[in-house]
């Protein structure tokens, strides 16, 4: 089995370290791709106006070969795939992430685009993420996707289809597979204003959840101790209001 690791938190995370450690016990090869510095809630985009700058990553050990790209967490993984690798990867693997990608926030996430940056090339993917900023105990996070790599091959999910891990913290309590959870921020925008009187926007907010007691949500499952495994797929589209589309009376 041929791996290839990317991430948002850069090449030297110990998210990602964690992962190459985990399969490089068990892999032919680990290829390892990421951002030279945080690239968090950078989602899905590419850079087109400026040129990348890559560099060989050091001290990847044996059966390892890793790059550092001055881009996105798509730009590492649109490179390694098309540029850097000479063989296509049998995995993709993205994280592991410092801190949840849960509900929507999915959609903003630099690792979960990773990873779909993998499955659009027609890679079988998973991302994974620490659902903590504390206590943040990666080994027991690579050990578990690990176990979880092997069956993701042994069972191909359907065509577009990726899996999106997040681990709780503290003592684990199973695995449940859920939907994503609704999500929105209060207060999200903070209008400040520096030293010398200008003003500036920051983006916070408190996220809300409200479907959150769910046990089928990721959110849900999460706070209450349990790993949460979502399947996401790149198609957006809503079959069902096609045909309510069609009954209006658009005119052209």
């Amino acid at each position: 089995m041929k791996v290839l690791l990317a991430n948002d938190d850069g090449i030297f995370a110990p998210g990602i370290i964690h992962l190459l450690e985990s399969f490089r016990e068990i892999s032919d090869f680990v290829y390892v791709t990421a951002p030279d510095r945080e690239r968090s809630a950078t989602g899905h985009s590419i850079t087109v106006h400026r040129p990348l700058r890559i560099r060989t990553a050091p001290g990847l050990g044996d059966k390892a070969k890793g790059w550092i790209v001055d881009g996105t967490p798509a730009d590492c993984v649109k490179l390694a795939l098309e540029s850097l690798i000479d063989e296509k990867p049998d995995l993709m693997i993205a994280g592991i992430n410092d801190g949840p990608n849960l509900g929507s926030d999915v959609l903003y996430s630099g690792t979960v685009s990773a990873a779909m940056e993998g499955l659009i090339n027609g890679i079988p993917a998973l991302s994974v993420s620490l659902a903590t900023w504390e206590e943040a105990d990666y080994e027991y996070a690579a050990q578990f996707v690990r176990n979880l790599a092997p069956l993701l091959l042994q069972h191909p999910l359907p065509p577009g289809t990726l899996l999106n891990v997040n681990v709780p913290p503290g003592t684990v309590k199973g695995v449940r597979f859920t939907r994503l959870c609704t999500l929105c921020y209060t207060d999200a925008i903070h209008r400040r204003t520096d030293p010398r009187g200008r003003e500036y926007f920051w983006m916070a907010g408190q996220p809300e959840s409200p479907d959150v007691e769910d046990d089928g949500t990721d959110i849900g499952a999460v706070r209450q101790g349990y790993v949460s495994i979502t399947p996401l797929q790149i198609d957006l589209t809503n079959y069902q209001m096609i045909e309510e589309l069609k009954k209006w009376p658009i005119k052209v």
